[in-house]
C-alpha cells in the first residue's frame, strides 16, 4: 500500500517507530487542492482543502497490512481517517492513501517546519511511540486517547533526564547499566513494568541478571509559596490514595502545591500554572530549590522543587483546585514558625513539603533579599 504523509510522519525515524519496520521506500509528492497548516494550540500540522493549494509531502511505497494496522491506531485514535486520493510525483500521478484530520481542527497562523519540529520534538515523539507499542494487547482508540497525555508526559520526562554531577558517585558509561528485557507494562494512568537488568559492580565485575519491578511515573513540579516580607508560607491539604492503601487512619496529607510537568512544558511553567490552578495565587518570582528522585529503587518519579515568592496577606484557610480535575483542596496560609511546628510534631508527613520548608530555613536571608 502507498501512503502520502505531510506532517510529522515525514520524519523517517518517527515513521520507522510507528510502522515497526525499517523506513519504507519514499519519494517526494504533492497533493493538489490542499495545503498544510499549523494547528492552533498544537505543534503538529494538519491538512485542509485550499483552492489552488499544493500540499508538499512524502509518498511511502509498499506498506504492509501490519504496518498500516499500527498506523491506523496511531492516527485513528485522534480522529484521523484514511481516505483514497491521488498525488503528484516527479514522474507521474499515483493513487495513494492519506490520513485526513478531524474537521473540528482549527488552522493556526504562520507555517510549519519539519526540521524545526524534529529539532525540538522528534526524540520524545519516538519515545512515546515506543511506549504505545509496548502494550500487549494494544489499546483501543478510546483507551489510547485517554492514556496519551500521560504517555507523552512520560516520554518528555525521559527526554528531559540528564546526569547530575559525579564528583563522589561512580561516573557511569551507557553500557554499565542495561535493561536486557522488559515485559509489557501494566496500568492506564500510571504504569508498572517488570524488567531484567544487569549492571557493573563496584569491583568491576558484571552482576547476574536481576529481575526487578519498576513504577513508571512522570516528572512533577513542587512549589512552596513563600512571602518573605510577612514570613508566611502556604500549602495544600488533600485526601491521598497512598496512605489509605497503607492503612493510614488519616489519608489527608499536607503537601506543597504540585502537578505533573506536561509534555512540551518546562518545570517552571508547570510550577506557575499549578500555583494559579490549585491556590489562585500569582507568584512574583520562582526560585529553583533543587530536584530529586523520590524513590530511585523502584520509581522513575522525579520532582522539580521551587519556592514561589509571593504576597500572602490572607490568614484563613480556603478551598481551591479545579473542579473538572476532581480536585478537592484546602489551602493553608500560616506563619513559617507555625509550619515548622507541624514539621516537628509529625503532622507534615510528606517528603517534598518537609524538604522545601528546610530549604527555605537554610536560604531565608537570600530569599528576603530578593523581595
Amino acid at each position: 500500500m502507498d501512503l502520502f504523509v505531510y506532517g510529522t510522519l515525514r520524519s523517517q525515524q518517527l515513521m520507522a517507530a510507528v510502522s515497526g519496520h525499517d523506513t519504507p521506500v519514499t519519494e517526494n509528492a504533492q497533493l493538489a487542492g490542499y495545503a498544510v497548516f499549523p494547528v492552533a494550540g498544537n505543534v503538529v500540522p494538519f491538512i485542509a482543502p485550499q483552492e489552488g493549494g499544493l500540499a508538499q509531502g512524502v509518498l511511502y511505497h509498499g506498506l504492509s497490512q501490519q504496518q498500516m494496522d499500527r498506523l491506523d491506531l496511531y492516527e485513528g485514535a485522534f480522529g484521523y481517517r484514511l481516505v483514497d486520493t491521488t498525488v503528484r510525483t516527479n514522474a507521474d500521478v499515483q493513487a495513494a492513501k492519506c490520513y485526513l484530520p478531524p474537521e473540528e481542527f482549527t488552522p493556526g497562523e504562520g507555517s510549519w517546519s519539519l526540521s524545526d519540529w524534529e529539532k525540538d520534538h522528534l526524540a520524545p515523539a519516538v519515545l512515546a511511540v515506543h511506549e504505545l507499542f509496548s502494550h500487549d494487547p494494544l489499546p483501543s482508540f478510546a483507551t489510547l486517547r485517554a492514556m496519551w497525555p500521560m504517555i507523552e508526559a512520560r516520554a518528555w520526562s525521559k527526554h528531559r533526564a540528564q546526569a547530575g554531577p559525579s564528583n563522589l558517585r561512580y561516573d557511569a558509561a551507557p553500557q554499565d547499566f542495561r535493561v536486557l528485557s522488559a515485559r509489557p507494562p501494566l496500568g492506564n494512568f500510571h504504569r508498572f513494568q517488570s524488567v531484567d537488568i544487569a549492571h557493573r559492580r563496584f569491583d568491576g565485575t558484571q552482576s547476574n541478571v536481576l529481575a526487578r519491578d519498576g513504577f513508571l511515573g512522570v516528572d512533577a513540579a513542587m512549589v512552596l509559596p513563600y512571602d518573605p516580607v510577612r514570613d508566611r508560607v502556604l500549602f495544600v491539604e488533600q485526601a491521598r490514595l497512598g496512605p489509605r492503601l497503607r492503612h493510614d487512619p488519616n489519608p489527608w496529607m499536607l503537601e506543597p502545591i504540585a502537578g505533573v510537568v506536561d509534555a512540551r512544558e518546562t518545570p517552571q511553567a508547570a510550577a506557575l500554572r499549578e500555583c494559579h490552578e490549585e491556590a489562585g495565587i500569582a507568584v512574583n518570582h520562582i526560585v529553583p530549590a533543587g530536584s530529586f528522585y523520590v524513590s530511585p529503587g523502584a520509581s522513575t518519579d522525579y520532582f522539580y522543587n521551587f519556592v514561589g515568592l509571593c504576597d500572602l496577606p490572607q490568614t484563613a484557610s480556603y478551598l481551591g483546585g479545579l473542579e473538572h480535575e476532581s480536585e478537592d483542596l484546602r489551602l493553608h496560609p500560616m506563619t513559617f514558625d507555625n509550619a515548622m511546628t507541624l514539621a516537628d510534631n509529625g503532622e507534615i508527613a510528606t517528603g517534598p513539603l518537609l524538604y522545601l520548608l528546610y530549604w527555605v530555613l537554610r536560604h531565608k536571608d537570600r530569599l528576603r533579599a530578593m523581595a
